[in-house]
């Protein structure tokens, strides 16, 4: 069973910024609930240190909390290890096996990557989540099961929806409440106060009692980073720094290395691949095909990157205010509101 134990301890969420104080909020206010709830943003930002801070203030701590990859396995298998089997239910179950839904009886289930399950997965959960009931595969007997759901996803369910790659009624029946993160280049304010909290965590770790704080160049080094990768690339740059050193060409070498290159990738491109490129290997696993390499693909990419990144960020500083945001932009009303839809930019919660 997959408990919470693996990362337990760390269930602080470190920030200022606006962002982070209503996630805190919003933890606090439906923790005890047991709504479903949906944890979005994009990849690394600390989706599951939000959920396991909302298992942490539930009236569910010391119940199972039991985690399923959505994106990791072939439906086949993800079924299988949701609902459970039966021996002889398919070639290979030379034994019974009890499911996810089993396992988290009274307890947490977390769904990550939710937006990757495919749609005739999506039906057999609904009804799950309706019912409260399911089968295992190859059997005939029904359960009944009490799990709190908190699911978890980088993507935009409701344009998936919109699209139809998601079901409408599951979206609804999972997102009681959603809980959107900020990427980190939308919060700069919290940037200095993880990089002391890691390092200081990290030299803990590793036992080193007389090792200082970073300099205030590193600080501000780090700071003006649009971090990509977000918190979880600054955790892995603070790791090598701790270990490496914090010299200017060591900072500027880890910060130049594009996140999520695989090394052992033969894709003839260096470490140091343009962003795009890193973000096209990243939606293919560590992997960059000839075919990705249209011109006119990457470069259509690179502007709508641009131009997400530039008008959330106005869209933020100017509170969701799309008629002001319209004027900065210079660009008519209308035309912000066909970017908006059409670069999937959405607003957090407390401004939706």
């Amino acid at each position: 069973m997959s408990h919470l134990s693996s990362y337990q301890a760390e269930v602080e969420l470190v920030g200022i910024s606006r962002n982070i104080q209503r996630i805190r909020e919003l933890i606090d206010q439906v923790a005890e609930t047991g709504f479903n709830v949906i944890v979005c943003g994009e990849t690394g930002v600390g989706k599951e240190l939000v959920v396991s801070s909302l298992y942490q203030k539930s009236n569910r701590l010391g119940k199972p909390f039991v985690k399923v990859n959505c994106a990791a396995l072939p439906d086949t298998l993800l079924e299988s290890e949701m609902f459970g089997y039966e021996r002889g239910a398919f070639t290979g179950a030379i034994r019974t096996r009890r499911g996810k839904f089993e396992q988290a009886h009274e307890g947490v289930l977390f769904l990550d990557e939710i937006g990757d399950m495919s749609l005739p997965l999506q039906s057999k959960l609904l009804h799950v989540l309706q019912g409260g009931d399911f089968t295992p595969l190859g059997s005939e007997k029904q359960f009944k099961t009490d799990v709190w759901v908190i699911a978890a996803t980088n993507r935009n369910l409701k344009k998936d929806v919109e699209e139809g790659n998601f079901r409408n009624d599951l979206y609804y029946r999972l997102s009681t409440l959603s809980i959107y993160i900020d990427p980190l280049r939308n919060r700069p304010e919290d940037i200095p106060i993880l990089i002391e909290y890691y390092t200081r965590k990290y030299n803990q770790e590793l036992n080193r009692k007389e090792a200082g704080r970073l300099s205030p160049d590193a600080i501000a080094k780090l700071s003006s980073y649009p971090w990509p990768g977000n918190v979880r690339e600054l955790q892995n740059v603070l790791q090598r720094i701790i270990v490496l050193g914090e010299s200017e060409e060591t900072l500027d070498a880890m910060l130049s290395s594009a996140p999520n290159v695989r090394c052992d990738e033969s894709n003839g491109l260096s470490p140091r691949a343009p962003g795009v490129l890193s973000e096209i290997m990243a939606d293919n696993g560590g992997r960059l095909d000839l075919a990705d390499l249209s011109l006119k693909k990457i470069r259509k990419k690179a502007m709508n990157q641009v131009e997400r990144d530039l008008i959330g960020h106005v869209l933020i500083k100017t509170g969701w205010n799309r008629s002001k945001a319209s004027r900065i932009l210079k660009i008519s009303y209308k035309t912000l509101l066909q970017k908006i839809d059409e670069l999937a930019i959405v607003p957090p919660p407390e401004l939706a």
